[in-house]
């Protein structure tokens, strides 16, 4: 595998699993609005959120570097 896909990969896992701790996020603070939880004290919405904005942010350094690559083939 080279590293391209590699990266490609990586980078559409990363942003699956924040919008997926996004999803969480939201699902936990109705709950919690309501009186209930979802993750039963484990962690809170905030935390998610934490997590969910630092893995977007590995998504654009990766898609940054892509560009990078790309531009300095480009170059003659």
């Amino acid at each position: 595998m080279s590293l391209e896909k590699l990266i490609s990969l990586i980078s559409r896992l990363f942003f699956f699993g924040a919008f997926v701790l996004l999803g969480l996020a939201v699902v936990e603070k109705v709950a919690n609005e309501a009186g209930y939880t979802v993750l039963q004290g484990v962690t809170r919405a905030g935390r998610l959120l934490d997590f969910a904005v630092v893995l977007l942010i590995f998504v654009i350094a990766m898609q940054l570097r892509s560009m990078k690559e790309e531009l300095k083939s480009r170059k003659p």
